[in-house]
């Protein structure tokens, strides 16, 4: 009778081998949060090369298939959940303890400038009282989006959605969009319909930045029933830059409601025109996975969820 060794049998979902590597799971863990290997890569202080061959090692440990390759990151397969559920918790507990009860980490938030500055850091201001820290950056929403991916944010208050499974959003608020100049081109323009108003437009010049061109031609579609054919006869790299030049007189601008409230409310801009329904933008806040360890993130997290209500 011939001896033969049993062949290996996979662990249950509910199970670990017995020579699962600690360090296997943690990069498995970063992996699962982040949503991509190079994205865990930095946040391990590993290559990316070392990630998938640490990745691949532990699929032959557990003898199942970890992940599935997207066009943008990874997707769990049903096992790594199950997997993820059950070491999430404890190899938390562990960082903690060995960063010895250290205060948490700064936050790293993003987001175009003009949001920033009008509503988001007015908006984390009691935060930042309470003891938590920022790290603010900004930057159009693309490119931000492409950097939260890589683990350099942790939140990003973006106008768009995130394409791709990889980042969780959740919607903020609208923000209406305005058409505004100064109060001398104001008198010029009128207070008439929308055909007088469009009108009188075409002898005032045109104050936008390139990303916002697509919301003024939707705002002309909408609001005046026509194509915006007006060239802008000054560009600038954001909308602040907009309100400084419209607010000097150089023409009108179509600005954030939030950006240019207080230079209305004074007197100081006009309003043009007033449509049934000005146009508004999505604003969305991504959070980037794997930052569960950091209980300031959460916290920053739900107060601009809580703040934007108000928006």
């Amino acid at each position: 009778m011939t001896n033969r060794t049993p062949a290996a049998v996979p662990p249950r979902g509910d199970q670990l081998p017995a020579h699962a590597d600690l360090n296997l799971l943690r990069t498995f863990l970063a992996v699962y949060r982040a949503g991509t290997f190079t994205a865990a890569a930095p946040l391990l202080g590993l290559s990316q090369p070392t990630v998938t061959a640490q990745i691949r090692a532990l699929e032959q440990q557990t003898g199942r298939e970890l992940f599935s390759r997207l066009p943008r990151g990874v997707e769990p397969t049903p096992y790594a959940r199950e997997l993820a559920a059950r070491v999430a918790a404890p190899l938390d507990a562990l960082a903690r303890l060995e960063d010895g009860g250290a205060a948490p980490a700064p936050v790293r938030v993003a987001g175009p400038p003009e949001l920033l500055g009008a509503r988001v850091l007015p908006s984390l201001a009691p935060l930042v009282a309470d003891g938590v820290e920022l790290r603010v950056e900004q930057g159009l929403s693309e490119p931000l989006l492409d950097a939260l991916r890589a683990g350099r944010h942790d939140l990003v208050v973006s106008t768009r959605r995130p394409r791709g499974r990889t980042l969780a959003s959740v919607p903020l608020a609208d923000e209406e969009y305005l058409l505004v100049a100064a109060p001398g081109w104001a008198g010029r323009t009128g207070t008439g319909g929308a055909d007088a108003v469009c009108g009188a437009l075409r002898e005032v010049p045109l104050v936008a930045c390139p990303e916002d061109l697509p919301t003024l031609r939707r705002y002309w579609r909408t609001a005046f029933g026509r194509q915006l054919t007006a060239r802008p006869a000054v560009t600038v790299p954001d909308p602040r830059a907009v309100l400084a030049a419209v607010g000097a007189g150089a023409g009108y601008g179509l600005l954030p409601r939030a950006l240019c409230r207080e230079r209305l409310d004074s007197g100081r801009l006009a309003l043009l025109h007033s449509p049934p329904e000005p146009p508004a933008c999505a604003l969305f806040l991504v959070r980037r996975p794997g930052t569960d360890a950091n209980p300031d993130v959460a916290r920053v997290h739900d107060r601009l969820v809580a703040a934007a209500r108000a928006w």
